[in-house]
Formats: C-alpha cells, structure tokens, sequence
C-alpha cells in the first residue's frame, strides 16, 4: 500500500509520498514513488499508487521521452497535454498488460497524482486513473490523495483552502502523512517532499525524510501530544441536564429515540407453554425412574 498527496495552492504546488509498497510479516518493501521532470521551460512531478510493476512501467515510458500519440512530457504545449502524455502511457501499459493479469486473477491497479508547471501557464495538479483518463485540481478542492488516504483526510479539510501559504501546508501535509503512518503498517517511512515554488520550474525544496529527520520527529510528537490537550480539553456530556452547553440528552427534532422492545403476550405465552412442558416432561422422566432400594 501508499500514501501520497498533492496539494495546488495559489503559491505553488506541495507532494508528498511515502516510500512502502508492502509490510509482510517477514518482508517490508521500499520503492520510491515520486519522480520528477525537469527541463528549461517546464517542471513535473508524478506520485503514483497501486500495482509496481505497472506503475514502473508507466514511468519508464514517460522517462524514456516515448512519443505517444506524437508528443512526450519534453514535447506537451502545457501541463494538461502532459497529463495527456501520461494517460496514454497508462493506456499503452494496460494493452500490453491486461490480459496476463486478468488470467492471474489480477486488476490493473494504477493510480497517479502529475502536476507542475510549463511556462507560461500557472501551476497545475491532475488525478490521473487507471483508464488513463484524469480530473484536475481546482481553487475549491485543491488537493489529491492517492493510496491509503482516509486516515489523513480530516486534517486536509479542517485546515487547507487555496490561499493557505506554502509553509502552512508543509505542516499539514506532514501531519496528514504522520496520521496515516500511525493509524496504518501498510505506509512507511522514509518520505519523499517536494515543495514547488510557482514559476521557478525547478525542485528548490526537495527532501527525503526519516525518523532522524528533527522537524519530522517534532510534529510526530507534538501532534499526538496536541491532540490529547484538545481531546481533553472539551468537556464530557451531561445526561442530568444542569449544563446546558453540554447537555446530551435534548432529543433530536425530526426523529424520536431508538425504540426498546420487550416481548410480546404471545411471545410470554409460547415461552410459558415451553416450560410448562419441560417441567411434565421431567416428572414423566422422573416417575419413569426405579426407585433406589
């Protein structure tokens, strides 16, 4: 499994991906899931989640320039040519691959966050799915996830819009990252982050991160300490009613409480009627019994 996300804010661009494709018992893999494009007039980045053997496949297409449909990444008019570009790649590995896995009894799992930017143009930040079709980011969602994403979910939501500054959503991304990491095994250290500066088109904040890694180990800790503080700090329900801000116990307005069944007559008749044949059946049992001498 994985965990990447790719945030598209009105600075620039954040990616972050973890480095884990399985956690067996006896066998943990590492493989790198981000990859960058770098050129004169142009700067990508892909993160890709699912099967690695397709996902290689798709990247070593996209490295060796292979033109698709008369166009690669080093050729692509703007960012949503290149999401194009690598659409078509996924497309091309499916036709080669398809078939042999469906004998396998294997999907074809390929899922990829691609964006950047080409000069020109603003940063941009693409989905791209299995069936190499893809949706792009927008001011109102501006981030993706791909890979083991509902742990990391909650805080992406509660704190990032399109105008959060750069370094904000370094932290956040981080803290999204450190809560998947701690809620799933599949998902593991160490992390890839690029932080992409609008129209530098170059990897000026690019680093790999561990354990080791002081601001990484500080917002692991603080984050789980903060959450405790604020955890503890909101105040437990009231069922008596004396505290009105806490008061749990108002009924909701268009639906009563959970109804409490008990039995019914007939259902204390049967069960009356049961046990008033085991108890004759026991003195049958009983009387039928030779008396001890």
């Amino acid at each position: 499994m994985t965990y990447c996300v790719g945030l598209c804010l009105k600075d620039g661009l954040v990616f972050l991906s973890d480095t884990r494709t399985n956690a067996g018992v006896d066998q943990i893999g590492t493989f790198r899931k981000m990859t960058l494009f770098q050129n004169k007039d142009r700067f990508f980045a892909l993160m890709s989640a699912g099967n690695l053997a397709i996902t290689q496949s798709v990247k070593e297409i996209l490295l060796q320039g292979q033109s698709l449909k008369g166009r690669n990444l080093w050729t692509a008019k703007n960012s949503y040519e290149a999401a194009v570009v690598v659409g078509d790649a996924i497309k091309q590995v499916y036709e080669r691959d398809h078939s042999a896995l469906e004998k396998a009894g294997l999907d074809f799992n390929c899922n990829m966050i691609f964006g950047g930017q080409v000069k020109g143009e603003k940063p941009r930040l693409f989905n791209i799915y299995s069936a190499g079709n893809f949706i792009e980011s927008t001011p109102e969602t501006c981030y993706f996830q791909i890979g083991e994403s509902k742990y990391g979910k909650p805080i992406l939501d509660r704190v990032l819009n399109f105008t959060t500054p750069l370094n904000l959503a370094t932290k956040c991304a981080l803290i999204s990252m450190d809560s998947t990491l701690k809620s799933n095994i599949s998902v593991g250290l160490p992390l890839d982050m690029l932080v992409y500066e609008k129209n530098s088109l170059k990897a000026t904040k690019l680093v790999t991160l561990d354990d080791a890694n002081p601001y990484f180990a500080m917002i692991h800790q603080s984050w789980g300490e903060k959450l405790r503080e604020a955890f503890n700090s909101i105040a437990e329900p009231s069922w008596s009613g004396t505290q009105k801000s806490s008061d749990i116990s108002i009924p909701a307005k268009k639906m009563g409480s959970v109804p409490i069944n008990t039995p019914s007559s007939k259902a204390k008749a049967v069960k009356s009627s049961v046990s008033k044949k085991a108890t004759l059946a026991k003195k049958v049992v009983k009387k039928a019994l030779p008396k001890k001498k």
